[in-house]
């Protein structure tokens, strides 16, 4: 063990030991058919990894890719060796315990490019640079305790993993320091107090002071001592499920939780847990409530077991808006998203204004209770929760129970109203037809051209929608970006974006907020995820930039009435109205009566295949229910200028397209192909999720629908303001 480590540290390294080396495993070659169990047979060491779950490994992406670069990484088989069973007092090593090989299969590996863009050898691999493996036979193993902090502590750490000191493999621990964090927070920096040897990589790296997993042994520095690891708050960047299915992040966190909270119940034999340590580990250091104020480690186990009990929430919002609800004010919007109940706990650590952990965690355990699940939960599981946290609160204080019990009563109230008004009973009736758009929170996607260079300024943010009209959440933000690079720039942020967003009943929509000479920028043919296009994966619509003006740059309209930036003139009778009041009731007024139709389509900047600008006077004659239709290029003359225009006379629903290739290709098969669309969608609010229906038929080469190659949605839905900001101004 490192010298210099303080008692409390020392002490906590000593109980936490034998506990995580029970859960650490080696990585290897997959076994052969005669090799026996701890076998050097096995080949040599890859790295490490460690039981996150019953049947769960997580290790390094990199780890898993030795042998070739031309071997595939997921669905790749490995051999895990592991010892069978949790430790006893005396460790590992001690009666009862037995060392095992397994065979295991790569389930997935983060970041998902990976697997087309592997790093040469000795390079470092992208991060997170993880991977999951699936155990392929049932064993009996020991697990670790992940945290639920979204930000690890710069505190006194421990890591594990396989060395071959001795000349035999075997699982060992070192201690150093947090230093820091690297790559946006994805990646934790660790002192240079040892060295880490081959083979550690994969291997966990524990938070001393509280008992519990933060990262994974990523690389070691080439001049010494110290290196990187991996935040498992990485987990969460796991590929979203399909609609209807529980992603992966949170069947692996509910069998996690399960785990240990069975682990803590069980009273069949004396060996030490997860739960027992940490009641054990020695008090922290400026603790503001000296250990009151907070959950007991057992209260802790108990109320994540119960929180696995139920379905997972609906949606990471959903998670927010409870964890908003009861710290007061708005969860730190940076680390990746919560998608579990048990990450809602992470964020109410301690929270603002003096108020005790257990308090928070209570409050929000009471709103969990009473909330929103995926699916109906097992008969009793919310009433089970709700009589432990009644019981819990018994020990602090009365004014807390007395408190939890009228928020329980209100939660008991809003959800039955919910439920009336889902079943159809209710005034309002439901809050969305079929085929609209969700009704909840979007992705929204600003790009700005940076002054007069081809240069994109960019910002990734949550949209609130309706809910809160006009509230922004930014994810992610950069400058400086070219058109071909903005596709790899915005990966990362747009994936975060969705996993806040999209809810097991709809993908969220993206709203792409760019001025008019970029509608043509071709974001519904990016891959994020999974390998399909966006524009295939859910609804993708156009949007103005947020207020009345363009981006910066040159003058976007031709001269004349009706095309420039201030719109046409106020009509007679209404000198007293101020223009933007004017404009505003006309465009809500053309919103109205064009979603509900029905529609009719009108050729805004060509006629007969020839090009046409439209005045502003024959714009604002067409029937509200119109949809002016552009097949010309966005950022070319007439279309740039109608655009405008159309924006102009109120028209919040248009379409445009990117031309083919060939310029001599007719446009008359688009504008067939969607005439008949618009009607038999009949009204607009369909139009969205239609369109994203077509380009997955042309995703699956469907010959009807390839007419739609490069068609855009404008879509300035009155419901879904945008905050009136100005381009990014970066380093130049």
């Amino acid at each position: 063990m490192t010298d210099g480590r303080t008692t409390g540290t020392a002490r906590a390294f000593e109980l936490l030991e034998p506990l995580v080396q029970a859960a650490t495993v080696r990585v290897h070659a997959p076994p052969g058919g005669y090799d026996t169990p701890g076998s050097h047979r096995t080949g040599p060491t890859w790295g490490s990894g460690f039981f996150i779950a019953p049947g769960w490994v997580l290790t390094c992406a990199h780890v898993v890719g030795e042998g070739g670069a031309a071997v595939r990484l997921t669905g790749r088989e490995v051999g895990i060796t592991f010892h069978s069973g949790r430790p006893r007092y005396g460790g590992p090593g001690a009666p009862g315990t037995v060392t095992g090989t397994v065979t295991g299969r790569v389930e997935c590996v983060l970041p998902e490019r990976l697997e087309e863009r592997r790093p040469g050898r000795h390079a470092l691999w992208d991060l997170p640079d993880l991977a999951l493996i699936r155990v392929l036979a049932p064993v009996s193993h020991a697990c670790v305790w992940l945290t639920d902090r979204s930000r690890p502590r710069f505190d006194e750490v421990a890591y594990f993993g396989c060395t071959e000191d001795l000349g035999t493999p075997e699982i060992t621990g070192r201690t150093t320091r947090l230093r820091g964090t690297a790559g946006n927070g994805a990646a934790i920096r660790l002192a240079d107090d040892d060295e880490i040897d081959p083979g550690m990589s994969g291997g966990p790296v524990v938070d001393l002071a509280r008992g519990e997993v933060v990262g994974v042994v990523k690389a070691r520095r080439h001049t010494g001592g110290g290196g990187l690891a991996v935040s498992v708050v990485q987990l969460r960047t796991l590929p979203m499920a399909a609609r209807g299915q529980v992603g992966l992040y949170r069947r692996i966190m509910q069998a996690h939780d399960l785990y240990h909270y069975d682990q803590h119940l069980s009273d069949l034999d004396n060996r030490r847990t997860w739960t027992d340590v940490h009641g054990e580990l020695p008090p922290q250091e400026r603790d503001p409530y000296g250990g009151r104020g907070r959950l007991t480690p057992g209260e802790r186990t108990t109320l994540c077991g119960l929180l696995a009990e139920l379905p997972p929430p609906s949606s990471s919002e959903a998670v927010r808006a409870l964890v908003e609800a009861v710290r007061g004010e708005e969860p730190d919007p940076q680390p990746p998203a919560p998608l579990s109940w048990r990450d809602g706990l992470g964020l109410l650590h301690d929270p603002p204004g003096g108020t005790g952990e257990a308090a928070a965690m209570l409050r929000y355990a009471t709103d969990v209770s009473v909330a929103e699940y995926r699916e109906p939960p097992t008969p009793g599981a919310d009433e089970e929760l709700w009589d432990w946290v009644r019981a819990t609160a018994e020990r602090l204080w009365r004014p807390l129970r007395r408190e939890l019990g009228e928020r329980h009563e209100r939660g008991l109230a809003e959800r039955e109203r919910r439920r009336r008004a889902s079943a159809g009973r209710a005034a309002g009736g439901p809050a969305r037809r079929a085929g609209g758009l969700p009704p909840g929170a979007s992705v929204l996607l600003e790009v700005w051209a940076h002054g007069w260079e081809h240069l994109y300024d960019w910002r990734v943010s949550v949209l609130a929608g309706p809910a809160h009209p006009g509230r922004l959440t930014p994810v992610d933000s950069g400058v400086r970006a070219t058109v071909a690079g903005l596709p790899e720039r915005l990966r990362a942020p747009l994936a975060e974006a969705f996993r806040r967003c999209d809810t097991h009943v709809a993908a969220a929509l993206l709203e792409v907020a760019v001025a008019p000479e970029l509608f043509g920028l071709a974001v519904e043919d990016w891959v994020v995820a999974g390998g399909v296009p966006l524009g295939v994966q859910r609804p993708v619509v156009l949007r103005h930039p947020g207020g009345r003006s363009a981006a910066p740059g040159p003058a976007l309209g031709p001269n004349g009435p009706g095309t420039g930036p201030g719109g046409p003139d106020i009509p007679p009778g209404g000198p007293q109205a101020h223009p933007a009041d004017h404009e505003a009731g006309r465009a809500a007024a053309r919103w109205a009566r064009v979603q509900a139709g029905p529609l009719q389509d009108e050729r805004a900047d060509c006629a007969g295949g020839r090009p046409r600008a439209p005045s502003a006077e024959w714009l604002s004659g067409l029937p509200d229910t119109t949809v002016p239709v552009h097949c010309r290029a966005a950022d070319q003359e007439p279309t740039l200028g109608s655009l405008h225009a159309v924006r102009d006379a109120g028209y919040g629903v248009a379409v445009t397209r990117r031309p083919p290739p060939d310029p001599g290709v007719s446009c008359a098969p688009f504008h067939r192909g969607l005439r008949e669309e618009l009607a038999d969608a009949g009204r607009a609010e369909v139009l969205p999720v239609r369109l994203q229906t077509l380009r997955g038929r042309a995703y699956g080469a469907d010959p009807d629908a390839y007419w739609a190659a490069g068609a855009g949605l404008v879509w300035e839905d009155p419901a879904r303001p945008l905050p009136d900001v100005e381009p990014l101004h970066g380093d130049l």
